[in-house]
């Protein structure tokens, strides 16, 4: 259960329309269109509904996808995994475990040294740049 709980108008009331489709109600964004997929700036991405600090930019690389790409989560993220048979396909959903918001997914397909890909939508992050 996430620790913050708030009803969809208030999480619609603090979202943009896109924001909430994707973080509140398991959407996703195209490919190739998500403000982040192609951002090289350095900092700390985090969860659009909470603040949570999720991953960095430091473990972001182009996998090719269209989404922004992680190999890993930054220490203690509060990143949660979940199975996931929608559309029908076996897949492991990524969630923020502060507030449930829906990220992406997570495949083992990714570089060294996790070989881990934590797909993740643009819309279900908010990157604070580092000085």
């Amino acid at each position: 259960m996430s620790k913050i709980q708030k009803s969809d108008d208030e999480w619609r009331k603090q979202l943009s329309d896109e924001e909430f489709h994707v973080a509140r109600k398991k959407g996703t964004e195209r490919a190739f269109t998500g403000r982040y997929f192609d951002c090289h700036d350095k900092g700390t991405y985090k969860c659009v509904c909470c603040g949570a600090a999720l991953f960095s930019s430091e473990h972001k690389y182009d996998s090719g996808s269209g989404w922004p790409s992680f190999y890993q989560t930054v220490a203690e993220a509060p990143v949660g995994e979940i199975e996931d048979n929608s559309h029908g396909m076996r897949r492991v959903e990524v969630v923020c475990s502060e507030c449930g918001a829906h990220l992406g997914h997570l495949f083992p397909d990714g570089p060294k040294p996790t070989h881990m890909r934590y797909c993740i939508n643009s819309l279900s992050l908010k990157l604070e740049k580092a000085d």
